[in-house]
């Protein structure tokens, strides 16, 4: 897919991946922009510099969804391209909280599912459209700081999978975006486990999630050591296993 000329809505976006995504979607010659986020005082520039529309949305309640979309829908007719991007952090194993588990569930599962609930079938109404959802490498490989985030973003990566088994061939295109550390204010420091193949600038993934789009591929790997480890991962689950527990355990003895 091309961006020029197309309406896109972007979450997440008042920093980090959701901002420079923004802006490399206005650069491409999107036709309109909707960011949106919690933080509305880091999401007014942001809708200034792409000449778009700000909406507060928390993504952890559908209704804020379905007003998100309503808002694009008015302001520019359709919703081309959705970047469900939002995400939190959070550690701890099964004894974190409730409302970690709970929060991270929501954010990183249910809003994907509540956003194409909200655009799916009218962009296949239209003829297609394009859903692209932030997971992260925890995805596809897991992460030892944080078994909330690990699972949510296992399950993020199968709504992704599964959004494009049961529409893929009806014209809606689907990526999942599967990043390594990326400098943000979500990842301070080296990045722990997540940063042992650097930290990679928002405005670098940026170029990778349009590159992908154009390509009209699945995954969206702007670290491309991570399809490796995942070829590792499948090839012999119970090393990979081994070598995710010492992983783990040297963490535990830097912390």
């Amino acid at each position: 897919m091309e961006l020029k000329g197309k309406v896109a809505v972007v979450t997440g976006a008042a920093s980090g991946i959701g901002r420079a995504t923004a802006l490399k979607f206005a650069e491409q010659g999107a036709a309109g922009i909707v960011v949106a986020d919690l933080n509305e005082q880091g999401l007014a520039p942001v809708a200034q510099a792409v000449s778009g529309l700000a909406v507060r949305c928390d993504v952890s309640r559908e209704q804020d969804i379905r007003n998100l979309v309503a808002q694009a829908e008015q302001r520019y007719g359709r919703v081309d391209v959705f970047f469900s991007n939002a995400g939190i952090l959070g550690s701890g194993g099964p004894e974190a909280s409730d409302e970690i588990w709970d929060a991270m569930w929501k954010i990183h599962v249910m809003a994907h599912v509540w956003a194409a609930r909200a655009v799916v079938e009218p962009m296949l109404a239209r003829g297609g459209g394009y859903f692209l959802v932030t997971a992260s490498a925890a995805g596809l490989l897991n992460i030892v700081e944080s078994a909330p985030y690990g699972v949510t973003k296992h399950a993020a990566v199968a709504v992704a999978e599964w959004l494009s088994i049961a529409y893929g061939r009806r014209g809606l295109k689907v990526s999942c975006l599967c990043p390594q550390a990326v400098r943000t204010g979500m990842v301070p420091g080296d990045g722990g486990s997540a940063g042992v193949n650097g930290i990679l600038s928002a405005e670098s993934v940026a170029d990778e999630i349009v590159e992908t789009m154009r390509r009209e591929q699945f995954l969206v790997l702007p670290h491309p050591e991570v399809l490796e480890y995942l070829r590792n991962k499948t090839a012999n689950y119970d090393r990979w296993l081994g070598g995710m527990q010492k992983l783990y355990q040297r963490s535990q003895e830097q912390g």
